[in-house]
C-alpha cells in the first residue's frame, strides 16, 4: 500500500482494538469522524445511502444501551440494515458455543458484526471464524476502541490537538477497557498519559504501556489538560477493592477542590454511565465550560459511522 493510500484509508478488515494501529489509521478514522460530526450538525434528520443494502448485526453478550444504540443509529444514518441480536433470548444463552454462533451468523452473510463480550479475546476469536468485518464494542477488560476514538475526537474538538497534552485517566484502571484503549491511542498520538487510582485498582505492569502512575489525585492532576474519569465497575470486582463508596469519593472522586490542581481550562470526560457522587461531583458533571461528557455522546455516533464506513470500504477494495 502506498503512503497516500495509508493516509487516506483504513487498511484493516476489522477494528478489534487500538493497540498496534498506526497513527495514520487512527488519524484517518478521526478525520472521517469529524466529517460526520458536521453532517449530524447540519442534517439532523438526514439519512445517507452509503451503506444501502449492507447488513450490520449488533451482537451484545453484555448489556449496553449507550454503545448499542449508538451503533444502531450510526448504521441507520448510513442507510444500513441493522439487526440487533438479544443474547438473553437467543440460542447463545441456551449453551451454544461462540464458534457455533459464528457459523450461524456466517450463514446470514452479514457485512459487519459489532460485538460486545464479557471475555477478553472473545471478539478476536469470533473475527477469525466469520467472513465479514468485525468491530469490537468492548471485550471484558481488554479494549473498547470506538470509545477511545470518540474521546480523542472530543478532545480535538475542544483543544485542537492531542500531541503534547497532559492527560490523566482516573479511577478503576484495573477493570477498564476504556482506559487501555485510551492509553494506546493517546500515547500513539503523542500525549503524556497519567493514571491515578488507589493501588488496589492499578493493574500490575501497566507502566509498560507508557504511563506515569499516581496514587494521589491532587499530585496526579497537577498541570493536566484533560481528565478522563472512569466508572467504578463494582460488577467486575470480586473482593474488596475500595473501603467504601464514601471513602472512594473523598480520595478519588472529582470535585472542585481536586480540579483546582489541574490547568484552569482542563477538560473533563467520562465514558458513562456516570455514578454521580462516586466518580464525579454532580455539579461538575453538568458544568458545560469544564465538562464535555454530553458532547461525547454525539461524538460516539459520528465515530461509529466512520468505523462502519471504513470497514465496508476495506471489504469493497479487497473484493476488487
Amino acid at each position: 500500500m502506498t503512503e497516500d493510500e495509508l493516509i487516506n484509508s483504513y487498511p484493516h478488515k476489522h477494528l478489534l482494538g487500538i493497540e498496534g494501529l498506526l497513527p495514520t489509521s487512527i488519524n484517518f478514522l478521526l478525520k472521517s469522524s469529524n466529517n460526520y460530526v458536521d453532517y449530524l450538525n447540519n442534517k439532523k434528520n438526514g439519512k445517507l445511502d452509503i451503506l444501502k443494502n449492507k447488513i450490520c448485526i449488533n451482537l451484545f453478550f453484555e448489556n449496553s444501551t449507550r454503545t448499542r444504540t449508538s451503533f444502531e443509529l450510526a448504521g441507520k444514518k448510513l442507510g444500513a440494515d441493522m439487526l440487533n441480536i438479544s443474547v438473553g433470548t437467543s440460542s447463545i444463552k441456551k449453551g451454544e458455543t461462540l464458534i457455533d454462533t459464528a457459523m450461524t451468523l456466517n450463514a446470514m452473510q452479514p457485512d459487519i458484526l459489532v460485538v460486545r463480550h464479557h471475555d477478553a479475546g472473545a471478539v478476536k476469536l469470533l473475527s477469525e471464524k466469520v467472513n465479514c468485518g468485525v468491530i469490537n464494542a468492548g471485550d471484558g477488560p481488554h479494549e473498547h476502541p470506538t470509545q477511545a476514538l470518540l474521546d480523542a475526537l472530543t478532545i480535538l474538538k475542544r483543544k485542537k490537538k492531542i500531541s503534547g497534552l497532559k492527560i490523566a485517566i482516573c479511577g478503576d484502571i484495573m477493570h477498564s477497557r476504556v482506559a487501555r484503549s485510551n492509553i494506546h491511542l493517546l500515547n500513539t498520538l503523542g500525549a503524556e498519559v497519567r493514571v491515578i487510582a488507589p493501588a488496589t485498582l492499578i493493574p500490575k505492569g501497566i507502566e509498560s504501556l507508557g504511563v506515569n502512575i499516581f496514587y494521589d489525585m491532587k499530585s496526579g492532576l497537577k498541570d493536566v489538560d484533560i481528565i478522563i474519569m472512569l466508572r467504578l465497575q463494582l460488577e467486575r470486582m470480586s473482593g474488596s477493592f475500595v473501603p467504601s463508596i464514601r471513602e472512594y469519593f473523598r480520595f478519588y472522586g472529582l470535585d472542585r477542590e481536586k480540579l483546582n490542581f489541574a490547568n484552569p481550562d482542563a477538560l473533563i470526560l467520562h465514558p458513562g454511565p456516570m455514578n454521580r457522587g462516586v466518580e464525579i461531583d454532580s455539579e461538575l458533571a453538568d458544568d458545560i465550560d469544564r465538562s464535555a461528557i454530553f458532547e461525547q455522546v454525539q461524538m460516539g455516533v459520528a465515530v461509529r459511522m466512520a468505523c462502519l464506513k471504513a470497514i465496508i470500504d476495506h471489504k469493497l477494495k479487497a473484493n476488487d
